[in-house]
């Protein structure tokens, strides 16, 4: 049976999307099954990181609700044979969805796929509620700027309070220069706020910028120290 992770973050802007399209990929790449989820309904931007926008007809919304079946929905990622997405919704979806919903699409995909990746909306409310529901393990991306951190350590002390407790955390743009001089929190002070451990932190570079633009995953290109990065922390996350 698959393993259901959840990437949260507790406000926009810090990666997250960006994060699970990459830890993703790089599962895609190991030879697992995957599929990732959209549940940031009305602001999805995973379609557009994986540069498949034009594909998209039905959204996850549309097989929660009923419109359509599940392979409806999966669109299968250019380049893997083993790597699908389901899209949320373009707009902020009214439709009556509940966490048993999300937990009943989530064991039927765990049949079939090794890895179900779930990219949250930002902060707390429902649609966090429903991804919760299945979740195996909850990591949560910050990056060391103050208002970032406070409300990554809200996000998680909710989702721990709702029963996933395995919970853990990845920094991201991180600028090792303005670390050293103390002009941003460091890894260990970042680390001495949450209760899961530091996973992983990813270092701020442009080139992770133009891939998302791009619509291209960063550990595409083989060879660069942000693939290994990725790979190492991917690993610590799933073992």
């Amino acid at each position: 049976m698959g393993k259901v992770i959840l990437v949260s973050s507790g406000k926009g802007g810090t990666g997250k999307t960006m994060f699970s399209v990459n830890m993703g990929t790089t599962l895609a790449k190991l030879g697992f099954k995957v599929v990732l989820l959209d549940m940031d309904m009305g602001l999805r931007n995973m379609d557009i990181y994986l540069g498949m926008e034009n594909r998209v007809v039905y959204n996850i919304m549309d097989v929660m609700s009923g419109i359509c079946r599940i392979s409806k929905a999966m669109i299968k990622v250019r380049g893997f044979d083993n790597f699908y997405f389901m899209a949320a919704s373009p707009r902020r979806d009214d439709r009556d969805i509940t966490p048993l919903h999300m937990k009943v699409l989530c064991d039927k995909l765990k049949t079939a796929f090794d890895y179900i990746i779930i990219d949250s909306p930002a902060g707390i409310g429902d649609f966090l509620d429903v991804s919760i529901a299945p979740a195996d393990k909850a990591v949560i991306i910050t990056e060391p700027e103050a208002a970032s951190i406070r409300d990554a350590d809200v996000t998680e002390r909710y989702i721990r309070d709702r029963g996933l407790r395995d919970t853990c955390i990845v920094i991201n743009k991180v600028n090792v220069a303005l670390m050293q001089k103390g002009l941003v929190p460091s890894l260990t002070e970042i680390a001495q706020v949450f209760e899961g451990p530091v996973k992983g932190v990813i270092q701020y570079d442009d080139n992770i910028h133009i891939s998302t633009n791009k619509g291209i995953p960063i550990v595409c290109k083989k060879g660069t120290y942000i693939e290994k990065n990725f790979l190492d922390i991917v690993r610590r996350i799933v073992v």
